[in-house]
């Protein structure tokens, strides 16, 4: 005889109007005080009782970067997947875009600066560093619409192999190494340069920390600049720039001094070798970490190599999240909206990580899944589970838990040729005789002793 099973669930979410507006057990991380006092701070909080309050419009633009594959229609479907039996507004397309032009950017910033932090790792491997918070900054762009609006305030980029199809913005980000956490973000035109950019990250650095940045950052006054917020540094410097010997340490390294600036500079040679070959590049890496026994030459090449925690960071924020898409925006304070959005949700999910992470104590965050926890997010939001937190408060969650159960292996060394796998065009291919394999590979060090000028 053929047996039946029934599955039956409590959800608990905000009541009337308010029903929809969750991101399933993301909600625990951004709670609807948060939301709401964002709107109060911002004055946007809507005048009368609408189908669309303002709280539910931020937790809809919120959770259209977790579906960026469907419309807002479609992320309304399924913002109220879960609310069966309630009653929930059925607003047309254009409703939901007035909605959204209503509440506008602001309260999306006011929670990004809420929210951005380190959500540090004591002890963690990439975390910290001789007792350093170890931090990253670098830039990126990412791709908006094209159309007349953008086209005044955002230009498409020339050059870069044949340029874009799309306009583009600039978003440079300061990041906390090891659990990927923001700690700050800007962005604009590109007709600005990362550096330019820079400078308003700066308030949110401070002693304690320690930055690593390539050779694009490598500006005397810009060096000082950073180093005037009692922050440390360690910034890649070009091979030909001239750097006078003040004194020599034991450990390779010298005493010199960049436009009023006393630093530390070390230059090695790095060797890289696979079954394919080997190749060596040079390395100039300049420090305001001045003593040579607490903070040895040989440990600060390795640190910097922790400066590609960010380049993981940008991939998970464009292709994890994003899927390469051009951004839904079609207006300049749209676009404002939708990378604060992006920005808030990226955060949200790191936090997600990091508080599974650090109750298993010696975990590498490395080890740590951004795309399981992106799906189970995912899921969550779809059934509208985890929304009010019960009375005995989950610290790991369904993402969590997730999370753990398919911890990724111990990153090991490989190298892979940097170059473009699939190309947009099929008329930019180069063809099929490039090396795509990705190599086991051993690095070697050489501290260089370089005569004095």
């Amino acid at each position: 005889m053929d047996t039946k099973s029934v599955i039956t669930r409590t959800i608990a979410v905000a009541g009337g109007r308010y029903a929809p507006g969750h991101l399933g057990e993301l909600t625990q991380h951004l709670s609807f005080e948060m939301v709401d006092e964002a709107l109060t701070a911002t004055k946007t909080t809507q005048s009368r009782l609408r189908d669309l309050p303002s709280r539910v419009v931020v937790y809809l633009v919120l959770a259209a970067c977790l579906f960026p594959e469907v419309g807002y229609l479609g992320v309304w479907r399924k913002l109220t997947a879960g609310l069966t039996g309630l009653a929930c507004a059925t607003p047309s397309a254009g409703g939901l875009g007035q909605a959204r032009h209503r509440v506008g950017a602001a309260p999306l910033r006011w929670l990004f600066d809420l929210l951005r932090g380190p959500a540090a790792i004591l002890g963690q491997h990439g975390t910290w560093w001789r007792g350093l918070l170890v931090c990253a900054i670098d830039g990126t762009t990412l791709t908006i619409p094209d159309n007349p609006r953008l086209l005044a305030r955002f230009t498409k980029q020339r050059g870069n192999h044949g340029g874009t199809g799309y306009p583009q913005i600039r978003l440079v980000a300061l990041l906390a190494c090891g659990t990927r956490t923001l700690l700050d973000a800007v962005f604009g035109p590109t007709t600005s340069g990362e550096t330019t950019y820079t400078p308003r990250l700066l308030r949110s650095l401070r002693a304690g920390m320690i930055l690593l940045a390539d050779r694009n950052f490598g500006a005397a006054k810009l060096l000082a600049q950073i180093a005037a917020t009692s922050a440390d540094l360690l910034v890649r410097l070009k091979n030909g720039r001239t750097m006078p010997v003040l004194a020599r340490y034991p450990d390779g390294s010298y005493l010199s001094i960049l436009s009023g600036l006393r630093v530390r500079v070390i230059e090695c040679e790095i060797t890289i070798a696979t079954s394919a070959g080997r190749r060596t590049g040079l390395y100039r890496l300049t420090t305001t970490l001045l003593d040579p026994h607490a903070y040895p030459a040989a440990e600060l090449i390795r640190l910097y190599h922790e400066r590609w925690e960010i380049e993981t960071a940008y991939l998970e924020l464009k292709s994890s999240i994003l899927g390469g898409r051009v951004l839904r925006a079609r207006t300049p304070v749209g676009v404002e909206q939708e990378v604060y959005a992006l920005l808030v949700i990226y955060q949200l999910l790191r936090t997600a990580i990091t508080d599974a992470v650090i109750t298993r104590p010696g975990t590498d965050p490395d080890r740590a899944s951004f795309t399981i926890a992106w799906h189970t997010a995912r899921d969550q939001l779809v059934q509208a589970s985890g929304v009010i937190a019960d009375t005995a408060i989950d610290l790991v969650g369904t993402i969590g838990r997730h999370v753990l159960a398919n911890l990724m292996p111990a990153r090991r060394l490989r190298v892979c040729p940097r170059i473009v796998k699939r190309a947009i065009s099929k008329y930019q291919a180069r063809g099929s005789n490039i090396d795509r394999t990705s190599y086991k590979a051993t690095v070697s060090v050489e501290i260089l002793t370089p005569t004095d000028p």
